[in-house]
């Protein structure tokens, strides 16, 4: 059964750093997009990055470019967000989500997912 299980979440202080781990077991990242995505109180959720993971080629929100960098790990199996300069309008739940493509450029787009984790929770507050 394919599962994604995110990591890494907490409270930081404006201007810090986190790093969030997607974590798939059931099925191997190769044949998937994988996409981070976010939810805030009263907010839609929105698209933050996503990889091919097989081809590695990467796709980032406006909102995010120069601060965020997703990355893959074919050895852990796992896709990784570092997230730098965080700001207090990044607070959010985070999740992460498969959508089963090997080809083409990723889409930082909630709808094209099919396979969701539980999300782990970002604070961004001094």
């Amino acid at each position: 059964q394919l599962q994604l299980v995110e990591s890494g979440g907490g409270l930081v202080q404006p201007g810090g750093s986190l790093r969030l781990s997607c974590a798939a077991s059931g099925f191997t990242l190769d044949y998937y997009h994988i996409g981070w995505f976010r939810q805030a109180p009263g907010k839609e959720r929105e698209g933050v990055s996503c990889i091919n993971f097989s081809s590695g080629t990467t796709n980032y929100a406006d909102s995010v470019k120069g601060r965020f960098t997703i990355s893959r790990d074919s050895r852990e199996n796992t896709v990784n967000l570092q997230m730098n300069s965080l700001k207090p309008e990044d607070t959010a739940v985070y999740y992460c989500a498969a959508d089963r493509k090997v080809f083409g450029r990723c889409a930082v787009a909630p709808a094209r997912y099919e396979s969701w984790g539980q999300g782990t929770q970002v604070t961004v507050s001094s």
